[in-house]
């Protein structure tokens, strides 16, 4: 294992984390990430590299504001567990943006991330629903043209906002687990969000002390239990339009990158992916039985079935209670974000 820890922090500091397994890409998310900032100096990097070759985070101008630790991939626990790992080095920054290693970011992203979170944050002198608030979105997707060259194409075009529901074919397909899906809108404004995306999440950072990551979830599992400890613990979710972020969602031929359960890698571990999973699902189950430990635990701002008001989904028992909330984008587009939803939803019961 190898670490390098920043001495430094900053005003208005973001935090920066950054989970990588085998991926060839994360030199091209640190720099885009660093090169598109308005304010350079104020980002802080924490990257956990699970891979057979390290970075040369001393051969980076900026390495001073870079956390690096390097994991052989073979002692790798999953993508949470690396996650978990990427946090311990929070040092009080201001603002925390977790997002994967194949990411591109927008020009003045960072700007433009804290500008929204303020404008959210402002309605909370109303309401504290918008007291604790994350934007949070599957970004719009890139290209990669040339790899050796850096060249991509971003998906620029869509600038409407993306929401994120249940799948309609997949609600509770493993216990207490069901996937989720980003849907296209043409909605141009802020709205209400029911679910989180693990690879683009933008709040404050006291987000990492009061919803510390999990690392006994492996990957199913991961947004579903983080997304609910936060809002039980008073955290509310925001999509915006043009999220600053592009995500690479397919391998190309040219770059291609192991996965953390590939057989290659995964027959030499004492621990296999499929047991990892079976406990990362035993895990979720457990979560929403009140079977986990504090600071892992449910929050107690708010309950289950506030999120069910909301969602239409009811995870105490598996139960869909309103379709259309949990899998149509309608319902979000349809709501005034300005307005607590937990409050519209209880006057309608």
């Amino acid at each position: 294992l190898y670490a390098k820890k920043v001495e430094n922090a900053y005003k208005m500091s973001i935090f920066i984390s950054i989970a990588s397994y085998q991926d060839p890409l994360l030199v091209s998310t640190i720099f885009s990430a660093y090169e598109n900032a308005e304010n350079k100096n104020d980002l802080i990097f924490s990257i956990c590299d699970q891979s057979d070759n390290m970075i040369d985070i001393n051969g980076i101008t900026f390495s001073d504001q870079i956390h690096y630790d390097h994991v052989d991939p073979l002692f790798s626990k999953g993508p949470c567990w690396a996650r978990h790992r990427a946090q311990s080095f929070f040092n009080e920054e201001d603002f925390f943006l977790q997002v994967d290693s194949h990411t591109q970011f927008a020009p003045k992203w960072d700007s433009i991330f804290i500008k929204e979170l303020e404008k959210i944050s402002a309605n909370q002198e109303i309401d504290e629903y918008f007291k604790k608030p994350i934007i949070t979105s599957y970004p719009r997707s890139f290209k990669v043209l040339d790899f050796e060259k850096g060249l991509f194409e971003l998906n620029t075009g869509d600038k409407h906002t993306q929401v994120i529901t249940y799948r309609k074919d997949s609600l509770f397909l493993k216990g207490s687990f069901s996937r989720q899906i980003g849907i296209p809108t043409k909605h141009t404004d802020i709205t209400h969000a029911i679910l989180l995306a693990a690879g683009c999440i933008f709040t404050k950072g006291a987000f990492v002390k009061e919803i510390p990551y999990d690392p006994n979830y492996y990957f199913y599992g991961e947004e579903l239990s983080l997304a609910m400890r936060a809002f039980t613990n008073g955290y509310s979710f925001f999509h915006i339009p043009d999220v600053p972020l592009f995500h690479l969602y397919t391998d190309t031929s040219d770059i291609p990158r192991k996965l953390h359960w590939d057989p290659e890698d995964d027959q030499k571990r004492a621990v296999k992916w499929t047991e990892l999973d079976k406990k990362s699902l035993n895990r979720l189950d457990d979560l929403f039985a009140d079977k986990v430990e504090e600071p892992l635990s449910l929050g107690k701002e708010r309950s289950l079935e506030d999120y069910a008001l909301i969602s239409g989904i009811d995870l105490k028992n598996n139960l869909v209670l309103d379709i259309e909330k949990a899998t149509e984008s309608s319902f979000l587009e349809s709501l005034d974000w300005k307005i607590n939803p937990l409050l519209k939803n209880r006057r309608n019961l």
